[in-house]
């Protein structure tokens, strides 16, 4: 079923030193042009603007040789999708995208899209969050509600982007990221990959790679938690 995905899924747009989209150049470009993409249909749903959140991609994509187009301005979302050579679906609320993408009816296209067709899926951020299997694992304000936690199951785990360690010697007595992510992996028996920022994991088919230059920490069924490399295969994640 997962044989034709082609996903990067971005931790974050932004990385501190570095402009919008910029640390993650070579591998936006390794996975457009290897598909013979040379237009990505934006899909800005996670936040409010999504003229001005659309204009924020080309402005970074365009410089680069790829065009951008938003599927907000489609009055065919779904013909949009079927036609794109790529999609692109940004950070923001994770809550207020997977609603909007299940009130518009889109979360069964892009899943046949992506897993059957090989429709190449970036996300990042929130675009990450829902193309795993639930949003549990978001950062985010539950500032919407969407009819189900359920997302995309691009991949069969959970990812927390964003991911920070515990900070050693702090006097916050509330529950840690760690200790949260934790309890959501005690409930649901799926482990959730954290990925700092800076960090990617592209997926080829049955193979996943963790991308960039720090660590990721895998929160796993049994658990325990571990360390992996960058570079580290995550193949094994995607072995339901």
């Amino acid at each position: 079923m997962g044989s034709a995905r082609n996903l990067l899924l971005l931790s974050s747009s932004r990385l501190h030193g570095h402009g919008y989209l910029e640390h993650a150049r070579g591998q936006l470009e390794d996975l457009f042009k290897s598909a013979n993409v040379k237009t990505v249909l934006f899909v800005p749903f996670a936040l409010r603007d999504h003229d001005k959140y659309t204009a924020t991609v080309r402005d970074a994509l365009q410089p680069w040789g790829f065009h951008v187009e938003g599927l907000h301005t489609k009055p065919d979302r779904e013909k949009a999708l079927r036609e794109a050579q790529a999609i692109f679906v940004g950070g923001g609320n994770t809550f207020v995208l997977l609603r909007s993408l299940y009130e518009m009816k889109l979360l069964d296209p892009i899943r046949e899209l992506v897993l059957q067709q090989g429709l190449p899926y970036v996300g990042s951020s929130a675009g990450t969050n829902v193309a795993t299997r639930s949003i549990h694992t978001t950062n985010d304000m539950p500032v919407a509600y969407p009819p189900s936690f359920e997302a995309l199951a691009l991949v069969p785990f959970n990812i927390n982007p964003h991911y920070l360690d515990p900070e050693a010697g702090s006097r916050h007595k509330g529950e840690t990221r760690d200790e949260r992510l934790e309890e959501f992996v005690a409930y649901h028996g799926l482990p959730v990959l954290g990925l700092r920022e800076g960090t990617s994991v592209r997926v080829q088919g049955e193979k996943a790679t963790l991308l960039g230059d720090r660590n990721a920490k895998l929160f796993k069924v049994d658990g325990n938690a571990e360390e992996l490399a960058p570079q580290a295969d995550l193949s094994f994640l995607l072995q339901k």
